[in-house]
C-alpha cells in the first residue's frame, strides 16, 4: 500500500528546484567544453598544418562564439548596466586579437577562460552539492504504521505522531522518539560522530542517520520540513550567502578594480602609437594581454571559495557556522570564555564521596537512597542512582516529610532518619564540621545523615566535570588562547573547578546582566572575546561577545537559532577544531589574495614590453591562478577534530 504525493508540493524536496531552472546550455556545459576543445584542436591543425588561414580563422571565430556564448551575454549585460566586469574584459580581448589577426589567441583567451569558468564551477558545484546531499540522505519516504498495516508515505505526507517502521540498514526517515526495539544507530552525518550511537526505548533519533543492527519503530516529532537536517541544510546555505568582511572589501575593490584597468588598457593602445608613432597592433596586442592578465577573476573568488569549503567542512563535523564574518571573527580571539554548569562540566550532580562516622559506608547511602527516593530533587535522584550502581536494596520510608530548603526527614524500618544541610542539625561535632569544610573547599555539595540524635554520615556531591574539559583547554592554551570562566555558581565550587582544569582566570556568582559585564570588560582588556554557553541561559552574555558558541544545541531551536557558532554534540574537543578551521581559512584567504595580486603584477608588468602571449596571460595568469585558488581553498575540508 502506498500514498503519493507530488513532489514539487514537498518544501524538503523543491531544494534541488533551482537545477530546473538552468538552460539546456548550462546543464550541458561538459558537452560544449568538449565539443570547443575538439573545434579548437581542429582549427590549430587547419591553421598552421594546411596553411588553410580562411578555414582556420573562420573556425577560430566558432571557437569564441561556441565555448563564449555565456560570457559574451554577460559582458553585453555588464555593459548595458553600466558595470563593467570580467566577462567583458575576456570579450573584448577575444574579439580585439581576434580583429588584428590573431585568431587564434583570441581564441585561446575565450576557450582557456570558459574551461576556467567550468572547472571553478566544478569546484563549486562539489561544495554546493554537498549540501543537496545532506538532503538527498534524507529519506523522501517513510514506511508508517496505520491501523497495524505498514503504508509507504512521502515525507511530506508522514505527521507528527506517526510511527515510522525502520529496519537494519535503513536511514531513519524522520526525527522522533524510539517507541519499539533498539539498534545502534549511526548519526555521523548530523553530529560527526564516528562510532554508532546505542538507541532504546525512549531515545531520540534523528532523520538521515542510518539504523544499523536492529529493528526500530519511532514516533514522529518534527514535520519533514523542520527536521534537524533540513535546519542543518538551510543554515549553511544562509552562511554561505552572507559575506565576510574581507570578501566584501574584495568585492568592492573588485568594483572599482575593473574599470581602472580598462582605462590602462585603453592607455597602452593610445599613448605609444600616437605620441611615440609605434605599431599601433604591436601595442594594441600588449593592451588585450594587459586586460586578460588583469582580470581580477582570482582574486574575487578567492575569499568566496575559501569560505564556502570551511563552512561545508564544519557542518560535516557538527559545527554550524552562520557566516563567514564569525568564523573570520574567531581567528582574531584571544581569550575563550565558558559558562561552568553544564558547559564544561556534565550539568548535574553524582555523589563523589560517602562518609562514615558510626555506621558503614554502604548503610549510609543505603539508608540515604531509601529516604530520597520519596523526592524528585536533583540531589535526591544522584544519591539514589549511585546506590543502584552498588547494587543497594531501597528499603520502604513511611511518614516522609519534604522540609523546604533544609532536606527530608522519615522512617525506615524502625528508624527515625533526617537527611540535609548543617542547618537542620543543631549540633555537630568538631571531626564532622571538619570534613564538612574539606569537601566544601573541593567545590562539592554535602548533606548529613542522621539516625535519631547521631550523625552518622555524610554524601559529598559534585557536578563532575566532562571528560574532554581539561584537555580541550590544554589545547587552546597551546594555540595561545586564554580560558576563563564565568560562573553563576558559588566562589569555592567555582574556584575547586578551575583549579582542577587548570584555568586562572576565573569569576563566580555572577548573575546574567553581571556576565554581561564581565563579557564587555574581557573585551576591552583582550579585544576580540568568544563565549562559549548553553545558548539559553547564557543569551546575553552570548550575543555581548565577538562570537557566541552554543555547546550541545543538537534538536534545541533556540540554541541553533540563537548562537553564532552551534556545536551540534556536546564536546569540548570541537572547540579547538573550530579555532583551527578559523585560522587556518584566514589564512588560505591570505594566501590566495597575496598569491592573485603578486601574479597578476607581474604579469602585467610583462605584458607592457610584450614579454608574455595572450594564451600564456589566460593560461598562466588567469585560469591557472584561478585553479590554484580553488585547490588551495578545498585544503580546508582536511581540517579535522582530533
Amino acid at each position: 500500500m502506498s500514498e503519493k504525493t507530488n513532489a514539487q508540493e514537498c518544501k524538503l524536496c523543491s531544494a534541488e528546484a533551482p537545477e530546473d531552472s538552468e538552460s539546456i546550455w548550462e546543464k550541458h556545459r561538459a558537452v560544449v567544453v568538449v565539443a570547443s576543445t575538439v573545434l579548437f584542436g581542429l582549427a590549430l591543425a587547419i591553421e598552421y598544418v594546411t596553411k588553410n588561414t580562411l578555414y582556420g580563422h573562420a573556425i577560430f571565430l566558432g571557437v569564441i562564439l561556441f565555448s563564449g556564448r555565456g560570457i559574451i551575454e554577460a559582458a553585453f549585460r555588464s555593459l548595458i548596466h553600466g558595470r563593467l566586469d570580467v566577462n567583458f574584459l575576456m570579450t573584448v580581448a577575444a574579439f580585439g586579437a581576434f580583429t588584428i589577426g590573431q585568431a587564434d589567441e583570441g581564441a585561446a583567451v575565450m576557450y582557456l577562460f570558459s574551461l576556467a569558468e567550468f572547472l571553478e564551477d566544478t569546484a563549486s558545484d562539489k561544495v554546493r552539492g554537498s549540501i543537496a546531499g545532506l538532503l538527498k540522505l534524507s529519506p523522501s519516504s517513510a514506511t508508517v504504521r496505520v491501523d497495524g498495516e505498514e503504508v509507504e508515505k512521502h515525507i511530506h505526507d508522514v505527521a507528527v505522531g506517526d510511527v515510522a517502521v525502520v529496519r537494519p540498514g535503513q536511514r531513519i526517515p524522520v526525527d522522533g522518539i524510539v517507541v519499539r526495539g533498539s539498534s545502534s544507530v549511526n548519526q555521523a552525518l548530523i553530529t560527526g560522530e564516528s562510532l554508532p550511537i546505542d538507541k532504546e526505548e525512549g531515545s531520540e533519533v534523528f532523520a538521515g542517520s542510518i539504523n544499523e543492527e536492529g529493528f526500530i519503530e519511532v514516533k514522529t516529532t518534527s514535520p519533514s520540513t523542520e527536521t534537524v537536517i533540513s535546519k542543518v541544510v538551510k543554515l549553511v546555505q544562509q552562511a554561505q550567502s552572507e559575506r565576510s568582511p574581507t570578501e566584501s572589501f574584495v568585492e568592492r575593490f573588485a568594483k572599482y578594480y575593473t574599470p581602472l584597468v580598462v582605462a590602462g588598457a585603453i592607455a597602452v593602445a593610445l599613448v605609444p602609437p600616437i605620441v611615440l608613432a609605434a605599431s599601433f597592433t604591436t601595442w594594441f596586442y600588449r593592451a588585450l594581454i594587459l586586460l586578460v592578465v588583469s582580470c581580477p577573476c582570482a582574486l574575487t573568488i578567492s575569499t568566496p571559495v575559501s569560505m564556502a569549503s570551511a563552512l561545508t567542512a564544519a557542518s560535516r563535523n557538527g559545527v554550524l557556522v552562520k557566516g563567514g564574518r564569525y568564523l573570520e571573527s574567531l581567528a582574531r580571539v584571544k581569550i575563550f570564555v565558558f559558562d561552568k554548569t553544564g558547559t564544561l562540566t556534565i550539568g548535574k550532580p553524582k555523589v563523589a564521596d560517602v562518609v562514615s562516622f558510626s555506621s558503614s559506608p554502604n548503610e549510609v547511602l543505603q539508608l540515604a537512597a531509601s529516604l530520597e527516593s520519596m523526592s524528585e530533587h536533583p540531589i535526591a535522584r544522584a544519591i539514589v542512582e549511585k546506590s543502584k550502581e552498588e547494587k543497594l536494596m531501597i528499603m520502604p520510608v513511611r511518614k516522609f516529610i519534604s522540609i523546604r530548603g533544609r532536606g527530608v526527614e522519615g522512617t525506615v524500618g524502625e528508624r527515625e532518619i533526617v537527611m540535609g544541610n548543617q542547618e537542620i542539625f543543631q549540633k555537630a561535632p568538631v571531626n564532622v564540621l571538619d570534613k564538612l569544610e574539606e569537601l566544601q573547599v573541593q567545590g562539592k555539595t554535602t548533606v548529613l545523615l542522621g539516625v535519631g540524635n547521631e550523625i552518622v554520615g555524610l554524601i559529598a556531591l559534585k557536578d563532575m566535570v566532562k571528560e574532554d574539559a581539561a584537555t580541550a583547554l590544554e589545547e587552546l592554551k597551546a594555540r595561545g588562547v586564554q580560558p576563563a570562566i564565568i560562573s553563576g555558581d558559588n566562589q569555592a565550587t567555582t574556584a575547586a573547578l578551575a583549579k582542577e582544569i587548570g584555568v586562572d582566570h576565573y569569576h563566580a556568582e555572577l548573575l546574567p546582566d553581571e556576565k554581561l559585564e564581565e563579557v564587555a570588560d574581557l573585551r576591552k582588556r583582550y579585544g576580540t572575546v568568544a563565549m562559549v554557553g548553553d545558548g539559553v541561559n547564557d543569551a546575553p552574555a552570548l550575543a555581548k561577545a565577538n562570537v557566541g558558541i552554543a555547546m550541545g544545541v543538537l534538536g534545541s531551536d533556540v540554541s541553533i537559532e540563537t548562537a553564532d557558532i552551534s556545536l551540534m554534540r556536546d564536546e569540548l574537543s570541537k572547540i579547538p577544531y573550530i579555532l583551527d578551521l578559523s585560522r587556518n581559512t584566514v589564512r588560505v584567504i591570505k594566501q590566495n589574495i597575496t598569491a592573485s595580486i603578486l601574479v597578476k603584477a607581474a604579469f602585467a608588468l610583462l605584458a607592457i614590453p610584450g614579454l608574455v602571449t595572450l594564451a600564456l596571460a589566460v593560461g598562466v595568469g588567469d585560469m591557472g591562478l584561478s585553479l590554484a585558488v580553488i585547490l588551495n581553498a578545498m585544503r580546508l575540508g582536511l581540517v579535522k577534530v582530533r
